[in-house]
Order: C-alpha cells, then sequence, then structure tokens
C-alpha cells in the first residue's frame, strides 16, 4: 500500500471515531433534556396539586363558617319562636306580667 492510501484510511477511521463520540454526546445531551422535562413536568404537576389542596382547605374552612352560622340562625329561630308560643300560652290562661309596684322580696337571713 502506499502512503497516501494509507493517511487516507487513517483519516476515514478518525472520522468515524469522531462521529461516534459526537453521537454519543449528543445522545447524552438528549438524554439530560429529556430527563430535565420529566422534572420540570413533575414539579409543574405537584405545584398544581398543592394550589388545589389549599383552595379545598380555604372551601372547607369557608363551609364550616357556614354551617355554624347556620346553627346559630336556626337557635335563634327556634328561641323567637318558643318565646311566641309562651306568650300565647300565658294569654289562653290569662297570666300577665307582676307590676313592679307589687313585687316584693323575702330576706331569709341566711347566715
Amino acid at each position: 500500500m502506499s502512503s497516501v492510501a494509507t493517511g487516507f484510511r487513517a483519516r476515514r477511521v478518525e472520522a468515524r471515531t469522531k462521529s461516534k463520540g459526537q453521537r454519543r454526546i449528543a445522545g447524552g445531551v438528549a438524554w439530560i433534556v429529556v430527563v430535565a422535562a420529566l422534572l420540570a413536568g413533575v414539579v409543574a404537576i405537584n405545584v398544581a396539586v398543592l394550589r388545589v389542596n389549599m383552595r379545598l382547605n380555604d372551601l372547607n374552612q369557608e363551609q364550616l363558617q357556614l354551617q355554624a352560622q347556620n346553627q346559630s340562625l336556626a337557635s335563634n329561630v327556634s328561641s323567637a319562636a318558643s318565646s311566641l308560643r309562651i306568650e300565647q300560652i300565658a294569654q289562653r290562661l290569662g297570666l300577665r306580667p307582676a307590676s313592679a309596684a307589687d313585687t316584693s322580696y323575702l330576706d331569709l337571713g341566711q347566715k
């Protein structure tokens, strides 16, 4: 073989090894980009889930406050209804409030 042919073959071998190395580097970079994109997606999903959980917590607190308010209002309505019934019963029985002039106190002298 001539030295020209040997030089040409050597350059071809170098070109092949360089292209294989470049492919390896490009493949590694591609894998890094793919893994980074997947991790970014996982982080984005976690952030979205945390936001939904925070909103759900706010709604649960609001629901508890509304339930407490409803119970308070129901108690007020019940109290008002019972006062009205007591007045109606007292009127039917002919009861009336005592006047202040007729009111007296008894001292039992407890020691």
